[in-house]
């Protein structure tokens, strides 16, 4: 009888131990994506707010400029989607 009741608890605590890794998966995959969304907010800010500035400073290399800029976007862009990509991958393996 105390063997059933010992696989018993052991049961209920391998259950425990199941939800607090999945919990913990859901809080890492959130925490990830909401860094990598607020890191590419503050990027993308800076690329346009620095390409303004410099527009502004020197108009006539306006199109080496912008052409500069986006290209930085367009890799932080792709570096956002990886990490997003990333988080939601470990949130489903685990």
């Amino acid at each position: 009888m105390q063997l059933f009741a010992l696989l018993q608890e052991a049961a209920a605590v391998s259950d425990v131990v199941a939800a607090a890794k999945n919990a913990n998966a859901l809080l890492g995959a959130g925490l990830g994506i909401g860094l990598a969304i607020i890191g590419a907010g503050l990027g993308l800010g800076r690329i346009g707010g620095q390409a303004a500035e410099a527009i502004a400073r020197q108009p006539e290399a306006a199109g080496e400029i912008r052409g500069a800029a986006l290209l930085f976007a367009v890799l932080l862009e792709g570096a956002t989607i990886i990490a997003l990509v990333f988080a939601l991958l470990f949130k489903l393996i685990a």
